[in-house]
């Protein structure tokens, strides 16, 4: 049965809701409320489920092939001599950086171009309000327009104004501690493939990544109790990390610089969000403004995928709407709350406060690191692999 779908976000959770809905036929509409396709973003992996639903889509090997090229995560001292390592090639399995490790907005676009050819894309567009009846929601856009639709997806991320526009005051967020600003710096002659990480006192870190655009992915870390961080605007969000990373060591000088220059600064107070429900009528909720468990549980992208192909597929599955979300939520919730399970000692852990705790943070990595146990190490505390639905029981479109 065909239906007329919205979905409001166009990254990794809307595109790949579009691709499966699309493929099955149905009439999709795709806003965003950028006025353009948005690339740029950080280091995002994909894992275990996710690359299951990539391959069921066609698209595993052409996302390895855009993947960031990053080989393996090093904890590094203040002169950038490695204290714990964990390379790809040396691990049977994934460990804190995934095989398949891509940027946020490359693999957006890669959902983005494989489902444009089955579905319509509106940019510079927001859901200004959503009327629920019993044979269709009403949806009033910004430009004034009023559209009637069978079903509305929700894809828009952690913040989500439509979200709460329709489910007002359901979020529960879990704070965890943490806030990150994240940029895209010059690349220079000394950085590697490797993911860099280092830890300063006061419960700070600073990480480096690579891409293979010819630039580096930087991010700040300060591990405490939010205080109303992420309202702040851009500038005092800006002078908020250089004063606090001034003293920081190793390469704050050089990333502090770029991060004044830069044009992609994204900056979160981390929480997840938490809802009783992901579906009001006709409206439901799918990847981070459903569930987001924080870039702290590394499978934001898997869920996204996953949480896309189950919600199509029972959607493929049930002729009744409500039954369809209510089977979706039912699939889906033991995954999500399993992702979710991120103990918040872990940022207190992985975030030393004084000299002598991030000293035994690198000698327990680095006794870790030892062949005779880095496998199981790596993928017990630095991989998270949630149970997930299983994929079979949903037929693969025809298209």
């Amino acid at each position: 049965m065909s239906r007329r779908i919205l979905i409001s976000g166009a990254s990794v959770a809307g595109n790949a809701a579009a691709w499966w809905l699309g493929r099955y036929g149905h009439d999709v509409t795709v806003i965003e409320s950028a006025a353009e396709f948005r690339d740029g973003g950080q280091n995002i992996d994909v894992r275990g489920v996710g690359r299951d639903v990539l391959k069921r889509m066609g698209l595993d090997s052409e996302a390895l092939e855009r993947g960031t090229g990053e080989e393996g995560t090093a904890w590094v001292n203040s002169d950038n001599s490695i204290a714990a390592e964990f390379a790809n090639k040396e691990l049977e399995s994934d460990g804190p950086t995934a095989e398949l490790e891509i940027l946020r907005g490359d693999l957006a676009k890669l959902l983005y171009e494989s489902a444009s050819a089955h579905v319509k894309y509106r940019f510079g567009m927001t859901i200004e309000n959503v009327e629920d009846g019993a044979d269709s929601a009403a949806v009033t856009f910004s430009n004034g327009e009023t559209e009637s639709f069978d079903l509305v997806v929700i894809a828009e991320g952690v913040g989500s104004a439509t979200r709460e526009l329709v489910f007002k005051g359901e979020n529960d967020p879990r704070w965890m501690d943490l806030t990150i600003a994240y940029f895209t710096i010059p690349r220079s002659p000394q950085d590697d493939r490797l993911w860099r990480w280092y830890n300063a006192p006061g419960g700070r870190s600073i990480s480096l990544r690579p891409d293979t655009h010819g630039t580096t992915r930087a991010n700040f870390a300060i591990q405490e109790v939010a205080n109303g961080e992420q309202k702040w605007d851009q500038a005092r969000q800006k002078a908020y990390m250089r004063n606090r990373f001034l003293d920081a060591g190793w390469q704050a000088d050089r990333i502090i610089a770029g991060m004044e220059e830069t044009e992609d600064f994204y900056f979160d107070v981390l929480r997840q969000v938490r809802m009783k429900s992901w579906s009001k009528g006709r409206v439901v909720l799918t990847g981070d403004a459903a569930w987001c468990a924080t870039p702290l549980a590394g499978i934001g992208a898997t869920l996204s995928l996953t949480g896309a192909c189950v919600l199509a597929g029972e959607l493929e599955l049930n002729r009744d709407t409500a039954e369809a979300l209510s089977s979706y939520e039912q699939a889906l919730r033991p995954m999500i709350e399993d992702g979710q399970g991120v103990p918040k000692i872990g940022t207190r852990l992985m975030h030393p406060r004084s000299r002598l705790g991030i000293h035994l943070l690198h000698s327990t990595l680095n006794v870790a690191s030892k062949p005779t146990i880095r496998d199981f190490f790596a993928s017990k505390f630095l991989s998270n692999q949630p149970k997930s639905p299983d994929l079979a029981s949903y037929p693969m479109p025809a298209n």
